[in-house]
């Protein structure tokens, strides 16, 4: 035996052990002893390094002893004592063993007894960290034919340990008679196992399998979800998810329903050079329809088909689509989580372009209402004569846009010392039937549009320039102006609203009769300046600024008021968000005309800390020419706006941000003669210590020229506590104060760590008042990392 001490060897294919010699010929050349005495320089090298190296020639074997580290191709082996068994092809390693795999795992273990090309071994006391955050441990391990690990009396879990005590019991975990890892297969095995969480055991099983945690993307059963409704009662969705190549899967989900049979579902999606796209199908044939009685549900068959896809042709230019085709409106709303938010479904196909200074943006759409037939009636808005009304044909009053073009640039030179903008919008659509309402006025029905029968195509080009001087004084002057031309182009206009138009423009100069065709032209120009003088006062706490403002805009006279359809200019908020627009309208089928004069003042406050206060007052004044918020359109869009008079309403906003975790907000409109309340959002959110939540007040006064005869007000609130690291509770609530009523409210439970995620919610929504019943959800969600999410839904009316 030879002893040498603060050995360090290096072996290479040219080299072999030192001072072993010609050894005898064995019926096997182990992998190793290849690697040593073939001469392959090609080979990796093995580094030894430890305190002692113990050469025993009787027994064939080197022994590394004290503070060991074998560094062998991407393989590290860390142990108090290391022994090469040449005369069995073992090696054997003891005390504080760690061996770091190629793939990043970590193995830690009293002692390893492993071939000497690591395909087969045996560990005794083990523990395993993967490079995915999963964690196993064993009394023993034994690896067979270098794809097989078997882990007697094991353990595993997804969860890190407790830094504060690492004997505590994870969030989960899974123990089990054995535990099998194949390779080949990416699966593990549980024979009889047992789930636990915080070791405490809550599952019994005979069998358990899921894929490694290296898998992304497994053929296999899906963990399954769970549901239950008063229409559909209680069912289970098994999804099963084929993987037919690295870029494609399908998935099946079947989901059988004690009270409407069986649910069929279908996920494609393909993932291709330049992009993806998905196809979606479900469908059933109801066993008890008349669960649905009442509703566009009420049938035999019912399905939808949805699909998705977006493309590259290069950085800057893509195309996709998104379409939807239902069997019935209310298909996603009672079968699928697609229909859970809003109240239609968009299907659009759209390609679009961005550049430095431009965008370019061409889409097409359908939009296919959840409202039932009936849906409103009773709401107090009447229906107009000669048309039908807006409870009813819902579907045919919603347009098709086939298209809707929007292009926008700014040009990279300056024009005039200033900067020149354009926008092109060019939108199409087609309507086949009127949407239509009442309102009395002065005990006199008068009609108004939302939207026309017949097809509406518009182009418009928008202009813009402006350049900022600031003089000495620090003044700031911002001259502008712009000049925005339409063509519009009507066919195909329904005999009611000809007829309608017609008889009104008899007796209400401002409105035209509308023709069955025709071809119309609008140019609006406009010059204008701003002016701001920001006054700046510094002090040991932070800093004041004091700016009044004022911008003046002249142009033409509106005109084609009420002789053309309006269909992108019907939601105008006044407010300080708008007050200094240059066009107030919200889109290009109205443009505004006239002289007009906005004038404001604007403070702010900012504290040493980051803290602000922020105010703003203002007014509009209506100088010259026809006030084109005074002139009613089809719809009369503009009517209560605070914009009619010549005197236009106050608006008003306060903002504070603590810099603390507190925000608060409100912007207003006041009348312009007696100051009172016509608009009112008022904002409180706070994200402090363990609580996240805002609270919303709206008040909106009446608007009875566009059909809302009655004020509105209502509070919503929303909060998030933590009750500790992982444990919140949270809960929301809608009250609608004019009305006395609940809206909607929800409270739950959640817990979140790094590998478990649970919440349990109850929600009641009563959103429409229509005679719909109150319609309460209880949803139950669980996670496990690494194994999957499983979810729990039921629904009931009352």
């Amino acid at each position: 035996m030879l002893l040498a001490s603060a050995a360090v060897l290096v072996l290479t294919g040219a080299t072999a052990f030192p001072g072993l010699g010609p050894q005898p010929a064995h019926a096997q050349t182990s992998a190793l002893e290849k690697l040593v005495d073939s001469g392959d320089v090609a080979s990796p090298e093995m580094f030894v390094e430890a305190d002692e190296l113990v050469y025993d020639f009787d027994g064939d074997a080197v022994s590394a002893v004290g503070n060991v580290q074998i560094y062998y191709g991407d393989y590290t082996l860390q142990a108090d004592k290391v022994t090469l068994d040449r005369a069995n092809g073992r090696l054997r390693a003891s005390g504080g063993t760690r061996l770091v795999e190629p793939t990043g795992n970590v193995v830690e273990a009293e002692a390893v007894d492993l071939s000497d090309d690591f395909r087969e071994g045996f560990i005794r006391s083990l523990r395993v960290r993967s490079i995915e955050r999963t964690r196993f441990a064993a009394e023993s391990a034994a690896r067979t034919d270098a794809e097989t690990t078997v882990f007697e009396k094991g353990i595993y879990t997804a969860c890190d340990s407790c830094a504060e005590d690492p004997s505590r019991p994870p969030t989960w975990q899974i123990k089990a008679k054995k535990i099998i890892h194949k390779e080949s297969e990416k699966m593990v095995y549980y024979e009889d196992p047992r789930i636990e969480f915080w070791g405490v055991p809550v599952a019994y099983l005979p069998f358990l399998s899921h894929p490694d945690p290296t898998v992304k993307r497994k053929t296999g059963l899906l963990v399954p979800s769970y549901v239950y409704s008063d229409e559909l009662g209680v069912g289970v969705s098994i999804p099963y998810h084929w993987v037919l190549g690295p870029n494609m899967d399908l998935t099946f989900t079947a989901t059988p329903l004690s009270r409407q049979g069986l649910l069929g579902q279908v996920e494609w999606r393909h993932r291709l050079l330049d992009g993806t796209y998905t196809i979606r199908a479900a469908g059933l044939k109801q066993a008890d329809r008349e669960a649905f009685a009442g509703t566009s549900g009420n049938r035999t068959y019912r399905g939808s088909l949805r699909t998705t896809g977006e493309f590259y042709f290069n950085p800057r230019w893509k195309w996709g689509w998104d379409a939807t085709v239902m069997s019935d409106r209310a298909f996603l709303k009672d079968y699928t989580s697609e229909g859970d938010t809003g109240d239609e479904v968009i299907s659009t196909v759209y390609l679009t372009g961005l550049g430095d200074r431009n965008f370019f943006d061409l889409r097409a759409y359908r939009f296919d209402v959840f409202q039932e037939e009936g849906t409103g009636q009773g709401s107090g808005i009447a229906p107009a004569a000669a048309f039908s009304p807006q409870w009813t044909d819902l579907q045919d009053k919603q347009p098709i846009v086939h298209p809707v073009l929007d292009y926008s640039m700014v040009f990279g030179n300056p024009v005039a010392g200033g900067e020149l903008s354009l926008d092109f919008n060019l939108t199409s659509l087609t309507r086949t039937e009127t949407d239509a309402f009442g309102i009395n006025q002065n005990g006199t029905t008068l009609t108004r549009f939302r939207g026309v029968e017949g097809t509406f195509t518009r182009a418009t080009v928008d202009t813009q320039w402006r350049r900022q001087f600031i003089d000495p004084l620090g003044q700031v002057f911002t001259p502008f102006a712009s000049v925005q031309a339409d063509a519009f182009f009507l066919s195909s206009v329904g005999n009611g609203v000809i007829n309608h138009t017609a008889n009104v423009s008899a007796i209400n100069p401002n409105v035209e009769p509308f023709a069955e065709d025709g071809v119309y032209g609008r140019v609006m120009p406009a010059v204008g300046l701003e002016y701001r003088y920001p006054f700046i006062s510094s002090h040991s706490w932070g800093s004041q600024v004091f700016e009044p403002i004022a911008q003046v805009v002249t142009r033409p006279d509106e005109t084609s008021i009420g002789k053309l359809p309006n269909e992108d200019a019907q939601s105008l908020i006044f407010d300080d968000t708008t007050l200094f627009e240059t066009d107030k309208f919200s889109g290009f089928d109205r443009t505004e005309g006239g002289t007009r004069a906005n004038v404001g003042f604007q403070y702010k406050v900012q504290g040493r800390d980051g803290g602000f206060i922020s105010a703003l007052i203002g007014q509009s004044f209506h100088l010259a020419g026809r006030n084109s918020f005074a002139t009613p359109d089809i719809l009369n869009a503009t009517a209560n706006s605070g914009l009619e008079d010549n005197h236009s309403d106050y608006v008003a906003r306060l903002y504070m941000d603590t810099n603390r975790g507190l925000q608060l907000g409100a912007r207003a409109r006041f009348d312009n003669v007696d100051f009172e309340t016509n608009r009112v959002e008022a904002q409180a959110v706070t994200a402090r210590g363990p609580f996240l939540g805002s609270f919303t007040y709206a008040y909106l006064k009446a608007q009875p020229d566009l059909g809302i005869p009655t004020d509105r007000e209502e509070v919503q609130s929303a909060l998030n506590t933590k009750l500790s690291d992982s444990w919140r509770v949270f809960g929301a609530i809608r009250y609608d104060i004019r009305n006395g009523a609940m809206v909607s409210d929800g409270l739950g439970i959640g817990y979140d760590d790094e590998c478990f995620s649970m919440s349990l919610s109850f929600s009641e929504d009563r959103s429409r008042f229509d005679g719909d019943p109150t319609d309460r959800t209880v949803f139950f969600r669980l996670g496990l990392r690494t194994l999957g999410d499983t979810q729990l839904t039921t629904d009931t009316l009352n």
